[in-house]
């Protein structure tokens, strides 16, 4: 039982550490970092605003409700790859 239990959750750990992949374009193709910062302040209030290793523009802040926001954009087209509140 212990071990159903260990495999169970290190394949649960293992599927929330799966790094989110958001494109392959060389970054020449990407967004501007500052002008699509600026595009999502408008709704979102940012805290932080980072480029992950899957290649995505991520952010961690609030929506304008003041919900905690945690999205993942494609930097090539600006859509949201994942998004986690």
């Amino acid at each position: 039982m212990k071990i159903l239990l260990t495999c169970s959750l290190l394949l649960t750990l293992s599927q929330a550490m799966a790094a989110v992949e958001c494109t392959k374009e060389a970054k020449d193709k990407w967004k501007n970092e500052d002008a699509f910062k600026k595009e999502l302040e408008q709704t979102y209030k940012i805290k932080k605003f980072k480029v992950t290793e899957g290649n995505c523009y991520e952010i961690y802040g609030h929506d304008k409700q003041g919900n905690r926001v945690e999205i993942y954009f494609n930097p090539v087209t600006g859509e949201v790859i994942k998004s986690k509140k």
